[in-house]
């Protein structure tokens, strides 16, 4: 169990995990925010609030970026075929490739234009390894979706399971 401390009180993360999970199921089965906030003895605008937080409306825009990534042509086809509105995803050698035909300052702007780009669109699927995903989580205000492939540095291709991009893509439709 992981408990928080905060000032004089000690949190059980597991014990606010399973409220909010069942909060959100109850929603799901069709309870209103009153019901579920009467029968687990919590605020009806915490919940709302709670709702709001992981919303996905409808329409939003989505963008993937991945690498490195060895069944590249087939994440592009069934990423293009479910509507994603921008796709950058490389495979190591294009990667080496984009890094290394650049000088310093072209790669910095092109990155910072990327990185703008990016951040325009209201979901973001990523796709890499552990640490380039937290530092993506990081530079974007959006809903980014993280796919991990492995630790850093990661130095080869990686597959990626092509179900699990079409069950993500699937549900995030279905929310709009």
């Amino acid at each position: 169990m992981e408990f928080l401390r905060i000032q004089d009180k000690i949190i059980s993360w597991q014990k606010i995990e399973s409220r909010l999970k069942k909060a959100l199921q109850m929603r799901t089965r069709g309870f209103s925010q009153q019901e579920v906030a009467d029968r687990l003895d919590i605020d009806r605008t915490f919940i709302s609030r709670l709702e709001r937080i992981g919303e996905v409306r409808k329409g939003q825009s989505i963008a993937c970026v991945g690498f490195p990534i060895s069944n590249k042509e087939e994440i592009e086809q069934i990423l293009e075929k479910e509507g994603v509105d921008f796709i950058l995803i490389f495979t190591e050698q294009e990667r080496l490739d984009y890094v290394e035909q650049r000088s310093g300052k072209e790669l910095l702007n092109e990155l910072m234009e990327l990185i703008s780009k990016v951040r325009a669109y209201e979901i973001v699927i990523c796709i890499g390894s552990d640490e380039r995903l937290k530092l993506i989580e990081n530079m974007m205000d959006n809903q980014v979706i993280s796919i991990e492939i492995g630790s850093s540095p990661i130095t080869e291709d990686k597959w990626v399971d092509p179900t699990e991009i079409r069950k993500i893509l699937r549900s995030v439709k279905a929310a709009r």
